[in-house]
């Protein structure tokens, strides 16, 4: 507890707001789990509580120590972390109340009742401004009672203590959080307040709580919540989405016309809300296609932090899912999208970038735009692992929502991706809720070993035991590439000239493996090259692990044709054979194999229940 505020004051400095805004913010965190229970509005994903409490909390570190703070640059401080960490509906729209707030607190020391009140008043319609199709029954309403509340109070008295207008404004905001539940049908029909209404006034609850009689809330211990989290469902039932992924990114230039940006977003999807300033514009949109969202950004400025969640997964999670524990994976696992969405297995996507432009994975480019633009563009592709940040924000919704979450990444000794995993769980949680596993595999093999993992969850198995199953199956798990071309990986300096020149002059095709210890090497070469196939073929079938059944993965980098006779071909070299799919190759490995690559996951079959 804090108590150096006396309940008579009349102003607040920077000091004492910083720490009542942290008091605020501890409390919104304490209520993460409840927001998310009953966040039904605009999409029930039960994600609302886990996006205000990652967006508030960018800003903890600034509020950390105030004691010497002044309030305006406080506050502009706090809404430029805001601006940079708001997640989400609800964490975009507070982001610009505090824009709003910061702008009108220009030059202030303190804040009395009369400039809070007006401060107040202009993050609202900051707030109002951002959203492009603005309803009542949602946040923006709470927050216009609230400051209207405070501006009634402000001018009764000119030395109305300021602690007390907003205990008054804090009484006609709870009210006007209970009249949500009237004011939108989905929220009359689950019989819940909007959650980030709801989010707004636990806030200044912990706020008024201290500025009236010194007791901050402090700051929550994240494992110990994740840890107690309820799997119980999200209110409400599962609505057919008009769109499916949320999508985020940063745009910094000079003088960004907002208006003009949302004019060209408007079209394409719904949820719009577009905070910041001139300098800097945090686009949070629900579409179809990420992609799009970064191709208009773009002709704004410089296009950074992208994110899209898939909001049909989410909900699928809120709302269904009873398994004991959660799987997600990075996108270097090439995984059928039938699979991913039977299996509900989560995905965080890596990042590719061509020359300035830069894109999410699966998400925001597609496999066969992918491999179109590595084939026309004049700089050769990248990629790069997915930073901790995208797999904590990943990491905390799962977390929310189930007992336990298990990560199978790619190989650890190809990628620094195994590594931001297991960095983001261990910030998130020292609880051992997230439990990160190195699958020894890349592409398809990878995929193999996500899927088994999510096998082994719906068949009921807690995470200990498939922890202990998949430590033994991805050592029986092998991948293997088959490069057509040589020339993408010359070109992006994996392999050296020669060595593209030696295999065209004796007409070979260089084979890829992964070994049991998760290397990825050249494991041999299939001769001839007008009918390579049948030797690929031979070439997998003779280091089978095993002689039990077995299933089969092939990846394909725009040659399905290919792939299906090379099926054929494998389940008459290997009679073993009991399943097999086929999926687009990604990007992580076709970076460097080019269009024409195949990629074959072997694993044995076996079905979670015989264990």
């Amino acid at each position: 507890m804090n108590s150096i505020l006396a309940p008579t004051a009349v102003g607040i400095d920077g000091n004492l707001f910083g720490v009542a805004l942290r008091s605020g913010i501890h409390r919104v965190i304490l209520e993460q789990d409840n927001l998310n229970k009953i966040n039904v509005f605009p999409v029930a994903d039960g994600d609302t509580g886990t996006n205000l409490s990652l967006s508030l909390s960018s800003s903890l570190g600034i509020l950390a120590n105030t004691s010497s703070s002044q309030l305006d640059k406080l506050l502009v401080s706090v809404a430029d972390a805001l601006l940079d960490g708001a997640r989400g509906n609800s964490g975009a729209i507070m982001a610009q109340f505090f824009q709003g707030v910061s702008d009108a607190a220009e030059s202030l020391t303190e804040f009395t009742s009369e400039s809070f009140a007006r401060a107040v008043t202009t993050g609202s319609t900051y707030a109002h401004d951002a959203i492009a199709e603005p309803q009542q029954g949602t946040i923006l309403s709470v927050i216009s009672a609230f400051a209207t509340a405070l501006h009634a109070e402000a001018t009764k008295s000119a030395d109305q203590k300021l602690v007390v207008i907003i205990e008054s404004a804090l009484a006609v905001a709870n009210a006007a959080l209970d009249k949500t539940r009237e004011q939108l049908d989905v929220l009359r029909k689950a019989g819940v307040v909007d959650a980030g209404a709801k989010g707004f006034v636990v806030m200044i609850e912990g706020m008024s709580e201290f500025l009236s009689h010194g007791n901050e809330t402090e700051k929550p211990d994240i494992a110990d919540l994740l840890a107690s989290a309820s799997a119980d469902q999200t209110a409400g039932v599962e609505a057919d989405l008009e769109f499916r992924f949320c999508t985020e990114c940063m745009i910094n230039g000079v003088d960004i016309d907002r208006r003009k940006l949302r004019e060209a977003l408007s079209g394409i999807g719904n949820s719009l809300v577009i905070a910041g300033s001139k300098a800097k514009a945090k686009v949070h949109v629900h579409v179809d296609d990420p992609g799009d969202v970064y191709e208009i950004a773009q002709s704004f400025g410089v296009v950074s932090a992208q994110k899209a969640d898939d909001m049909l997964q989410q909900q699928h999670s809120s709302h269904q899912s009873r398994s004991k524990f959660a799987v997600i994976t990075d996108s270097a696992a090439d995984i059928s999208d039938e699979e991913i969405e039977q299996l509900d297995i989560h995905v965080v996507p890596l990042r590719i970038q061509f020359g300035d432009r830069g894109y999410l994975d699966k998400i925001g480019i597609s496999p066969t735009q992918f491999f179109e633009m590595q084939r026309t563009s004049p700089q050769p592709p990248t990629t790069s692992q997915p930073a901790p940040g995208d797999f904590r924000r990943q990491f905390q919704f799962l977390a929310s929502h189930y007992p336990e979450v298990i990560a199978v990444s790619l190989t650890g000794t190809v990628s620094g991706t195994l590594q931001a995993a297991e960095a983001a769980a261990e910030r998130l949680t020292s609880s051992g809720k997230v439990r990160v596993i190195d699958s020894l595999n890349a592409s398809n093999g990878q995929g193999l070993v996500a899927v088994y993992a999510a096998e082994c969850a719906q068949a009921g198995m807690d995470a200990d035991s498939t922890i202990k199953a998949l430590q033994d199956i991805r050592r029986h798990t092998r991948s293997f590439a088959f490069v057509d071309d040589l020339s993408f990986a010359v070109r992006g300096g994996r392999v050296p000239g020669y060595v593209k020149k030696i295999a065209d002059f004796l007409k070979v095709t260089p084979v890829l493996v992964s070994t049991a210890d998760g290397r990825i090497k050249a494991g041999g070469i299939v001769a001839g090259r007008r009918d390579p196939l049948p030797g690929f073929a031979r070439f997998v079938a003779r280091r089978m692990p095993g002689q039990e059944p077995m299933r089969v993965s092939i990846g394909h980098a725009l040659c399905e044709q290919k792939a299906r006779r090379l099926k054929d071909l494998l389940q008459q070299a290997i009679p073993e054979i009991r399943h097999t799919t086929i999926c687009e190759l990604g990007s992580a490995l076709g970076v460097h194999a080019g269009a024409g690559a195949l990629v074959v996951g072997l694993q044995p079959d076996r079905p979670p229940k015989r264990l």
